[in-house]
């Protein structure tokens, strides 16, 4: 039996992190030059339910009955065999390569989930649809984030720009006019789970402050959809910037996002703001598509350890 393999996505978070949690929309972007990849190969002369799990970026090698259910990857095989109603899985090994960026906010556990459910529900013969994959891979979320929105499964299983509302059926959105987006890396490692967890703490203590901020941004990602669909590309500039502004009042960006934001808008971006959890992590800037190379080498001048341009349509 040839092998198996499946690929899934980045991501990075155009408008709406933190407030997405607690229920105001958020537009999110796949992000196809970096990719996770799932292999399963059948091993004839294992025993049935013999699954060996690699993946050498973290360290892994271990057989799928040593490891704890809620590790994600494990969890991500157990929840696939489980909803295809398979008990016992046929001997084989599931290797993961990953060339996303870990806790950086673009979604590499979803990603990563992703890949391995469509593998292996493809080696036991019943792809599984996207609807499915999703709700799969959220339910592994639970696992890396605590309590996520599921916007990062959703973009990542659609490959497709995405407008997302919890709780409410997924709508990918219509591109006008292609844009350009140059996403600058800090190098700061910052699991998602432990941004949304401060920002719980902080909106218990200040309810009506953090609505007002969550309204504001929810807002401001209801008018970039519109910028979006209407190809009126450069108004997403000035809402980026304010969304930023946003998210330093709430307390989730850094000196390293910051000086990353203000050097994309001086080497000529429409706009600029952190994606993701923050504190940390990524920074996208909006870019004409013929700047986009001298801001990406403004930001690695600032501190970035990583740029990546990528176009939306």
């Amino acid at each position: 039996m040839p092998a198996i393999s499946a690929t899934a996505p980045g991501k990075v978070i155009l408008f709406g992190e933190h407030a997405v949690v607690y229920g105001r929309p958020a537009i999110a972007i796949p992000v196809t030059q970096v990719k996770a990849k799932a292999i399963v190969t059948a091993n004839p002369r294992g025993a049935q339910g013999e699954v060996r799990l690699l993946a050498t970026d973290i360290g892994l090698d271990a057989m799928l009955e040593d490891l704890e259910p809620a590790q994600p990857l494990a969890a991500a095989i157990l929840e696939t065999a489980s909803a295809l109603k398979v008990k016992r899985l046929p001997a084989c090994t599931v290797k993961i390569t990953s060339t996303i960026p870990v806790a950086a906010g673009m979604g590499s556990g979803a990603a990563v989930s992703v890949a391995v459910i469509r593998a292996v529900s493809a080696f036991l013969g019943h792809p599984l649809p996207d609807e499915k994959v999703s709700a799969l891979a959220f339910e592994v979320e639970k696992i890396y984030h605590g309590t996520p929105s599921g916007i990062d499964n959703t973009v990542v299983t659609y490959a497709r720009p995405v407008y997302f509302v919890k709780g409410q059926p997924v709508e990918t959105l219509k591109v006008r006019r292609p844009f350009t987006l140059v996403i600058g890396d800090t190098g700061i490692s910052s699991p998602t789970g432990a941004a949304v967890g401060e920002v719980c703490k902080a909106w218990q203590a200040g309810k009506t402050l953090y609505e007002a901020y969550f309204d504001s941004i929810g807002a401001m990602t209801q008018s970039a959809r519109q910028a979006i669909e209407s190809g009126g590309v450069e108004l997403l500039g000035p809402l980026m910037d304010a969304n930023h502004g946003v998210l330093r009042k709430m307390g989730v960006s850094s000196t390293e996002l910051d000086t990353l934001v203000v050097a994309a808008r001086r080497a000529g971006a429409w706009g600029a703001k952190l994606s993701g959890g923050g504190r940390g992590g990524n920074m996208i800037a909006l870019v004409p598509t013929a700047r986009a190379e001298g801001v990406a080498k403004a930001l690695q001048a600032a501190g970035a350890v990583r740029t990546i341009v990528t176009g939306i349509k």
